[in-house]
């Protein structure tokens, strides 16, 4: 199978963490990098390294080029405006600020919140956290039999009362997509402001935020080929241009006297603190390298992958599939007789690393009736091997279960 008309070994090949007769299909918790991304992120915390809009040597000036070229790269890759990409230490810091600062100051006893029984937490308790302190009434969108949002049952939901809707682009659980089109209508419909998590979607599809129309989108960079310790919150600008900040200190001001502060405009408001120079580097290489293999490829080539995996799993009478048949580069299951630990556990002494648990979507579980599942997700660099080597692995748990 070719990705963007090269061999997946090849590619398989720029990561050195999938060194060895490994199987890595927990990319939706986090993906493996490649080594134009680790060179990087050494080259800005070694050769390259100082601080940024601070010094007035020319190293400095030359890492705070280097830091907002990534930012720039962001916003081209998204679809947004530079003025509009905020870095965070993630997406789930992302969604808080929304909650504490936009949240805060907008949202009031007697308005509600739309949320959706799939999402993750992080995009579950700041709500709650937030509903705690204003008396805001949080509703939960149900799911449709195959693990998609149901936008009808939105639809019937939203009232004017609606100030908010927060909705994963992509399920971290399911892999089901959001009509993310139709979302961000509804919910303007009744004059409601509109968060996607894409944390998911990123990694797999291609996002344009203003042909979306959304109002906020989260995501982290780690799921994108790049470095832990950092996300991005875009949020339009007017929006961002009327949030108070969220944290106080060095980067985030204007001008500082006993007597009163006033604040740096978007983004850097929202940026307090030396920033996270090395990690937005990186962000920035792994944006790079996934533009340069393009996401309709690495779409069609997990789509693919998922395909392949589900009609060996349906196959298995002991085997019950979750989500829908065209799920986003995940697919999670569970196995009759055998908890998700205990086949992970097994997968394991066979070389193949997925996800079991709850992945941090609890309420979900309780709906599909489970504790947990086993979550095989795909990456660029996956291919049928690491299908094959599943494969394999679940038939030696079923001889060993009975």
């Amino acid at each position: 199978m070719n990705l963007a008309a090269r061999p997946i070994s090849t590619i398989k090949a720029e990561f050195p963490g999938l060194a060895g007769d490994w199987h890595y299909l927990d990319t939706a918790a986090t993906a493996q990098k490649p080594q134009v991304v680790i060179d990087a992120t050494v080259a800005a915390l070694g050769r390259d390294y100082a601080t940024v809009h601070r010094g007035v040597y020319a190293r400095s000036a030359e890492m705070t080029l280097a830091f907002e070229a990534a930012r720039r790269k962001v916003a081209q890759f998204i679809g947004g405006r530079e003025d509009e990409v905020v870095f965070t230490r993630g997406a789930t810091e992302a969604i808080n600020l929304v909650a504490q600062t936009w949240g805060l100051t907008n949202l009031k006893a007697g308005d509600r919140i739309l949320l959706s029984v799939l999402e993750h937490h992080s995009n579950i308790v700041p709500w709650q956290l937030l509903a705690e302190r204003t008396g805001v009434a949080i509703d939960v969108c149900p799911l449709t039999v195959d693990g998609r949002i149901d936008l009808d049952a939105a639809e019937a939901m939203l009232t004017p009362a609606h100030k908010l809707v927060a909705l994963a682009h992509v399920s971290n659980v399911l892999g089901s997509v959001l009509d993310a089109g139709r979302a961000v209508r509804l919910a303007h419909d009744v004059g409601a402001k509109i968060l996607l998590d894409g944390c998911q979607a990123v990694p797999r599809l291609p996002v344009d935020v203003a042909a979306l129309g959304c109002d906020f989108y989260a995501f982290s960079a780690h799921k994108l080929y790049g470095p832990t310790g950092i996300g991005v919150l875009w949020a339009r600008a007017e929006i961002l241009a009327a949030m108070p900040p969220w944290q106080g200190g060095g980067s985030m001001i204007d001008r500082v006297t006993f007597e009163r502060t006033t604040f740096a405009p978007p983004p850097q408001r929202f940026e307090a603190g030396t920033p996270a120079i090395v990690e937005a580097i990186g962000l920035g290489a792994a944006v790079d390298y996934v533009s340069a293999i393009g996401l309709p490829a690495i779409h069609a080539h997990e789509t693919g992958l998922v395909g392949t995996l589900r009609d060996a799993l349906r196959r298995m009478n002991d085997v019950t599939l979750f989500g829908p048949e065209d799920s986003a580069g995940i697919v999670s299951f569970t196995m009759e007789g055998v908890h998700p630990h205990d086949l992970g556990t097994i997968l394991d002494e066979e070389g193949v690393a997925i996800r079991a648990g709850h992945h941090c979507a609890q309420p979900l579980m309780d709906h599909l009736g489970v504790s947990a599942t086993a979550r095989a997700s795909f990456g660029l660099y996956s291919d049928e091997g690491d299908i094959a080597a599943l494969l394999r692995g679940i038939d030696r748990t079923r001889r060993i279960f009975g």
